[in-house]
């Protein structure tokens, strides 16, 4: 675990763009196949989603240190009490609120625009879910990840990415399909 923790200090981009290529790609190809999908994960989509979710990450990992300085802004400019700062479940449910509720909505909205590039189509279908994803799985997802100490953030959100693309596949099946 130390090696973890010492490679992703060292190299925060580089270790968010390899958990992300490699979670978030296993979460698109596990949901491709639990929905049942015709769809074709062949090994250069396969690639083409480890460099999408990779320059995600670049994304995701600045958003994270950005809304930690956010909250603490907030609170040097007495916006909110200096609780925000000092309790963790605090910090944590601001940081998850504000990230979710602005960035959120264009990180969403910019992977939906990559997925339709990887994959040459023309998908909006369901953005409103996507958008709905925000309140009932990251908001809860990200204030537990900002309970974490730092160095094992990013690790849980590219693992909450793959465990949402197992949701949403589970989701997408029909009732009869589910028995």
């Amino acid at each position: 675990m130390r090696w973890y923790v010492e490679f992703g200090r060292d190299f925060p981009f580089i270790s968010a763009m390899i958990q992300f290529s490699i979670l978030g790609t296993l979460g698109d190809y596990v949901s491709v196949k639990i929905a049942g999908s015709k769809a074709n994960f062949s090994f250069s989509l396969m690639v083409l989603k480890a460099l999408e979710w990779a320059f995600l990450a670049i994304f995701i990992k600045i958003a994270f240190i950005g809304y930690e300085g956010f909250v603490s802004s907030l609170v040097i400019n007495r916006i909110l009490p200096r609780v925000f700062v000092e309790s963790v479940l605090l910090n944590a449910i601001t940081r998850s609120l504000s990230m979710n509720l602005q960035f959120g909505v264009f990180l969403v909205i910019f992977h939906r625009l990559l997925d339709n590039l990887v994959l040459q189509i023309r998908n909006w279908k369901n953005l409103d879910k996507a958008l709905l994803s925000l309140v009932w799985f990251w908001i809860p997802a990200h204030t537990l990840t900002f309970a974490l100490p730092k160095d094992f953030q990013v690790g849980l959100a590219a693992l909450w990415s793959f465990m949402l693309g197992l949701l949403l596949s589970l989701f997408s099946k029909s009732p009869q399909e589910v028995k």
